[in-house]
């Protein structure tokens, strides 16, 4: 240790003994901390300090610094700030001082080599003060938190999710910053542990089982208590999504949010990927809508269009909020539109093809016509099934063989392929072009639902028990399993009660109302 630290430190106590004997009351009373935060991951403590009664006494001002009864720095020297008559410290201490992780720190200050007066200080937050606090959030004890600085501590989180596993957050801006290494012990000590940020643009609700804590601090080459997580709610400028709207004939019922996720480190950050986990967000529509004319969309900035992201909708005095579930992040908005075709008027499947055109799922084969009964092919249907799941474009096909990269499938095919939505053939090829059978609309739909996280799997008692009342099962040729997952959940119903018809083309009405019962079993429209 510092000889002439050891110095100061016994004639400080010497000192103390002599002065607090005529000058206790003096001494408590004239000294006051401020704005004192501790970090015990990054084992820093720092604030100010001012008397009443020392004034610019230069460096005879320091603290002494104590955790659970043992010093950890003796004596550290406090910088005059004569813009503020404060007296700054930032004290900070490595592993080889102590190695112990400590939740709460006590600080000594001195003026003129007197005791002033005591501060304990908890992780990032206030414990007892005689003087100042700190912080930059206020935490109350049921889990919510009011981000007034735009950032979270370690410890108003942990104080937060002490009392629950889903901790609310409401910021004034457009940004929240929180610290990964909190988020982390928050989800081992639930499993299920999310957080939900609220601002005036929209909510954005991320389960925290999202956060791949040793591959984020690996991206950024830093360690996870350095890492920083960012959660963005900003409005899009520009008219760039007012025009995509409009060039559907729908009407924009929202403003266009921009979502974002990011972590960051050393200058340096990147996108966090939300793996399957379709991630909630909420956008308020500045209408009282028809769930079945309005949809929730994302804005490509490339290609400047719009599609389907799955949406539901609630009304609660006067005002209705659309709730947006995706496992990507972008700029998001609602519309809403009122589509019909001439040729499915009267028809068994008018309601829901009408609903899922309204949402971007379906288009018609022109402006008027949707050809209900018309087969579709396994590309079409991929497409369909990509766009009910709003999955990004892969661009790189690897997978079949007779997949050109220059046809417009495929990178639909590639997306459904990489989410384990589409098998091919053993030969390697998938047979864009071949009109799909409903055995192999029951399958994909499946894996669809699956994808969304809907278990749908049936023991095979249960199969042969589904199957059994059709007479035409014996037909189904290799997926058994799936045709009676569908069934059983109600995905899919025989053409008769006792004809399923697995081998027969499905039509284009066909496969819209599978898409249209999935969905509503996903919970992704109303």
């Amino acid at each position: 240790m510092n000889t002439r630290v050891i110095k100061k430190t016994s004639q400080a106590l010497a000192l103390f003994m002599f002065v607090s004997i005529l000058l206790p009351v003096l001494a408590l009373a004239a000294v006051h901390f401020e704005n004192v935060v501790y970090n015990k991951y990054n084992r820093t403590v720092s604030g100010s300090v001012y008397s009443d009664t020392y004034n610019n006494v230069g460096d005879s001002v320091y603290l002494t610094t104590y955790a659970s009864g043992s010093s950890i720095l003796s004596a550290t020297y406090a910088t005059y700030n004569p813009s503020t008559s404060r007296y700054d410290f930032r004290l900070n201490w490595s592993k080889s001082v102590s190695s112990t992780t400590y939740d709460s720190v006590n600080l000594n200050v001195y003026f003129n080599s007197v005791f002033g007066a005591t501060y304990s200080v908890n992780n990032s937050g206030k414990k007892s003060s005689p003087g100042g606090g700190g912080g930059g959030a206020s935490t109350s004890t049921n889990g919510k938190i009011d981000a007034t600085t735009g950032s979270v501590s370690a410890y108003e989180l942990q104080r937060a999710f002490d009392v629950t596993n889903k901790v609310e957050i409401t910021i004034k801006g457009e940004k929240l910053d929180l610290p990964l290494s909190a988020l982390l012990d928050a989800l081992k000590k639930y499993n299920n542990a999310q957080i939900t940020v609220i601002s005036d643009n929209g909510t954005y609700t991320l389960p925290l089982s999202v956060l791949n804590g040793d591959a984020l601090a690996k991206s950024l080459s830093a360690e996870q208590k350095d890492v920083t997580v960012t959660v963005t709610i900003a409005k899009k400028a520009g008219e760039d999504v007012t025009k995509a709207v409009y060039a559907l004939g729908a009407a924009p019922i929202a403003i266009a949010v921009d979502f974002n996720l990011t972590a960051s480190a050393k200058g340096k950050t990147v996108s966090v990927d939300l793996g399957k986990t379709f991630v909630s967000r909420t956008l308020n529509v500045n209408k009282n809508v028809d769930s079945k004319k309005a949809a929730g969309v994302v804005y490509n900035e490339t290609t400047k269009t719009l599609s389907f992201v799955p949406t539901t909708f609630e009304t609660t005095d006067g005002k209705t909020v659309a709730t947006l579930k995706r496992n990507s992040n972008s700029i998001y908005t609602v519309i809403e539109s009122n589509k019909s075709f001439d040729d499915l008027a009267s028809h068994w499947a008018q309601s829901d093809v009408e609903l899922l055109a309204n949402k971007l799922v379906v288009d018609g084969v022109t402006a008027d016509e949707f050809q209900p009964d018309r087969s579709i092919t396994r590309a079409e249907f991929a497409a369909l099934v990509v766009r009910s799941l709003s999955l990004n474009a892969v661009t790189t096909n690897t997978y079949f063989t007779d997949v050109n990269s220059s046809a417009w499938y495929a990178n639909t095919v590639a997306s459904a392929t990489y989410a384990g939505i589409i098998n091919g053939y053993e030969d390697n090829t998938f047979r864009p072009d071949a009109e799909i059978t409903r055995e192999e609309l029951a399958a994909m739909v499946v894996r669809a639902a699956n994808y969304a996280g809907i278990e749908t799997a049936v023991s095979s008692s249960k199969q042969a028990e589904v199957l059994s009342k059709f007479d035409d099962a014996d037909s189904i040729v290799w997926a058994q399993a799936e045709v009676a997952a569908a069934i059983n959940a109600g995905l899919v119903n025989g053409l008769t009660d006792s004809e399923i018809a697995p081998v027969s083309e499905a039509t284009r009405a066909q496969a819209a109302t599978m898409l249209k019962r999935f969905l509503t079993l996903a919970d992704f429209i109303d």
